[in-house]
């Protein structure tokens, strides 16, 4: 077998495999990063003094029941809505022109060529042209709540979120993936906080089932739609 039929070989099994993975779509749970988090155990004191208190599990008398601790439950109001666009326009343009012409030649004093004659000419023209533009426009809008589990609590306070939600239909699954970080701070007293305050927000909405997999192109469509694809 030849070099270019190997490498051609190699390219169709990596799209057949990568046309595969939309076989195995995502299921609750499949993702560690959106895993809901369990609230850690609190440990006992070295000196037991009787008292039924727990610091790890202790809260003031005045404040409100936001979360807090690892495990802890908070509600993300989803208010997403991004709108952008751009446009360019280059237009440019060359002319260029030459000619010469060569009669009457004399040589040694005598005419070998009528100056009506022509022995040589040469005549060169050239124009370019290049008109370029191009549009591009986006709009998206999301809007919902979602619960989600504090997993982490960060050295100066800061919470580190993540869940999902799955929404189960007739024709298939929805669902919504979210992490980030808030500040507690942020978190009013019922305890929410607006999407627009999460840091570093990894927010994904997708679904499975026959209506997304009718919405998607097959493997072949995407090799040939390729960047790869010479033509």
């Amino acid at each position: 077998m030849n070099p270019y039929s190997k490498t051609l070989s190699s390219l169709l099994v990596a799209f057949a495999l990568s046309g595969c993975a939309t076989l195995n779509p995502p299921k609750p749970g499949d993702s560690a990063e959106y895993r809901p988090v369990a609230p850690l155990e609190p440990r006992p004191a070295s000196a037991n003094n009787g008292a039924i208190f727990q610091p790890a599990l202790g809260a003031a008398l005045f404040e409100d029941r936001k979360a807090l601790r690892v495990g802890d439950l908070v509600t993300v109001l989803l208010n997403e809505k991004t709108n952008a666009k751009k446009s360019s326009a280059t237009s440019t343009s060359k002319d260029s022109s030459a000619t010469m012409d060569v009669g009457n030649v004399t040589i040694a004093g005598r005419t070998v060529l009528a100056a009506d004659a022509q022995l040589l000419g040469l005549s060169s023209d050239a124009g370019r042209t290049f008109d370029g533009s191009g549009d591009s426009s986006q709009s998206n809008q999301f809007s919902g709540e979602i619960t989600v589990t504090v997993a982490e609590v960060l050295p100066n306070g800061n919470l580190v979120i993540q869940g999902e939600k799955w929404l189960g239909i007739n024709q298939g699954n929805e669902f919504v993936r979210l992490r980030g970080i808030v500040r507690p701070v942020d978190i009013t007293k019922d305890n929410k906080v607006n999407s627009t305050q999460i840091a570093n927000a990894q927010l994904y909405y997708g679904g499975t089932g026959a209506l997304q997999d009718s919405n998607a192109q097959g493997w072949l469509t995407r090799f040939f739609n390729s960047p790869i694809w010479p033509i």
